[in-house]
């Protein structure tokens, strides 16, 4: 299936991640992590616009002010107004763990921020989940200490958050409550093959996850019992994120890292950003950060 999926420009990125589709804006948005760079995708035009930061912009959610931006940027929340560069910081993460910095995260159903930190000083499991609330609490989700938090994404009624701590090569799921941020039945949602690592993931309508498979040059969909549906190959060695997009929900969008491949072995598609057409499967709107998700 790799025939359907194209680079959308001639550009490569190091660290591209947490790739959504703006619908009030009609646009891609994703952020290179290594570069402290968001970008926006129009596929109408096929222009690519960007946004340098001040600090790596680790994942981020949209609000219901359109073009405006949840940042969780290495240690640090911030709202971000893209038409004015306008950025205020809105609460600290992980103050007392120098060695740590945000990762992976969405909007839950229910329009909190939930996202992980990684450890960027070594293997072990000192990072955490955590949920920016409507109110501006940051909490701390009961889940296990992990070393890199991944694949962060929420079931259609938003019952079920799936979640990884990436060098275990598993998929987890919980119950979890979007009003009170209760987590319940921690349990092995998917196992990978070893060596392979769960990047960023995301829910189609149908309940099925869609995986990137950093170091697999894939992205697989599962069902919801956890076993393997489809298969997309890449010709990317590095898949990061993945994400439905355009106005139907029906394409698919998938980001790459060229970063941490020695330059003899990089190939000409690594670190591109990758649109086409999945096998099966739509999309889902993405919840936006402030209010109760649209159904």
């Amino acid at each position: 299936m790799t025939e359907s999926f194209k680079p959308l420009s001639d550009q490569r990125q190091a660290h591209a991640e947490g790739v959504i589709w703006d619908d009030l804006k009609s646009v891609v948005r994703w952020t290179d992590i290594a570069t402290s760079m968001l970008y926006a995708y129009d596929p109408k035009t096929g222009h690519v616009t960007e946004h340098k930061l001040g600090a790596r912009v680790c994942c981020f959610a949209l609000t219901h002010e359109p073009g405006v931006l949840l940042l969780a940027m290495e240690k640090q929340i911030a709202r971000f107004d893209t038409a004015t560069g306008a950025l205020k910081v809105l609460a600290d993460i992980e103050p007392d763990l120098p060695g740590t910095r945000a990762n992976d995260g969405r909007c839950d159903r229910h329009g909190n921020l939930v996202f992980g930190t990684l450890n960027e000083r070594g293997p072990e499991k000192i990072a955490s989940f955590w949920r920016y609330t409507h109110d501006g609490r940051l909490d701390r989700l009961a889940l296990p200490k992990a070393a890199i938090t991944n694949s962060i994404c929420f079931s259609p009624d938003g019952g079920t958050m799936y979640f990884t701590d990436s060098p275990t090569a598993q998929i987890m799921a919980c119950d979890y409550d979007g009003v009170t941020g209760t987590i319940e039945r921690i349990r092995l949602f998917a196992q990978l093959e070893a060596g392979n690592e769960p990047d960023g993931s995301t829910v189609d309508a149908d309940g099925f996850l869609w995986n990137a498979e950093w170091g697999a040059s894939r992205v697989v969909r599962y069902a919801p019992d956890g076993t393997v549906d489809a298969v997309i190959h890449l010709p990317a060695r590095q898949p990061s994120c993945v994400s439905f997009a355009g106005p139907e929900l029906d394409r698919m969008v998938i980001t790459s890292a060229n970063k941490y491949i020695d330059d003899a072995a990089l190939t000409p598609d690594d670190g591109a950003i990758f649109i086409g057409t999945p096998p099966r499967g739509r999309g889902l709107p993405e919840a936006r950060y402030g209010h109760e998700a649209r159904q």
